[in-house]
């Protein structure tokens, strides 16, 4: 899975997770009742199982830090047809998922889908993309300070955009993310916030607001529809 996250180098392809010592309440990949893994009860949890029937998908792309409102891209995606239309300041451009050889032009068009409909449809990343996974119980989730079950995402450091970055997910007993930190790669920066505000688009559960723990940064969304 590629991704990038343009303004704050947040969001991206993650990284693998390799040599950590195995503790009591951790494991990987662990598989859960029905033969489903925790990624999978996450995307489920969400609507991954309806996805197939969608059409196409609008939204809308908002980050604000403080009162300044830094960027703000509307998406119209066909998933069937792997057709992308991104329109910014007035401009509209559009490109073909998936293409061979993109123009450096459609690179950078796609980098900026990438990172925005991640964060959009993550949940679904879990099945979509190759991670890895890792598992602890009873965690302190940072913004909530609540128990949580935790699952460690990440991806090998090649490939994609922002290759190399890693997700510690929190999620409920319900399998509903919670809170994330983003950790870049090699021990770069690291972001805690918030999933809430979530709503269902035609089977599809999305979470539409993002926030960091004293709000000064809101990633969120606008002018969802399903089709």
């Amino acid at each position: 899975m590629k991704k990038t996250l343009l303004l704050l180098a947040f969001t991206a392809t993650l990284l693998s997770c390799k040599n950590e010592t195995k503790s009591e309440d951790s494991q990987e990949t662990s598989v859960v009742e029905n033969n489903l893994t925790t990624s999978e009860k996450i995307a489920n949890a969400n609507g991954f199982e309806n996805f197939d029937s969608v059409e196409e998908i609008n939204f809308t792309f908002n980050v604000k830090v403080g009162d300044s409102l830094r960027s703000s891209r509307a998406w119209t995606w066909n998933p069937k047809q792997n057709k992308v239309a991104m329109t910014e300041n007035d401009s509209t451009a559009t490109y073909i998922k998936g293409s061979n050889n993109l123009s450096e032009e459609d690179k950078a068009l796609d980098s900026k889908f990438v990172n925005d409909s991640y964060w959009l449809l993550f949940p679904y990343q879990l099945v979509w993309s190759d991670a890895n996974f890792k598992e602890e119980k009873n965690a302190i989730a940072p913004i909530s300070k609540e128990k949580m079950n935790k699952l460690i995402v990440s991806y090998n450091a090649d490939g994609g955009y922002t290759p190399g970055d890693t997700y510690d997910v929190y999620y409920d007993d319900d399998f509903m993310i919670k809170e994330w930190v983003y950790k870049a790669a090699g021990g770069g920066r690291e972001m805690a916030n918030t999933w809430e505000d979530y709503e269902t688009f035609k089977d599809l559960k999305i979470s539409k607001m993002h926030k960091s723990e004293d709000g000064s940064f809101q990633l969120y969304f606008t002018d969802i529809s399903v089709k």
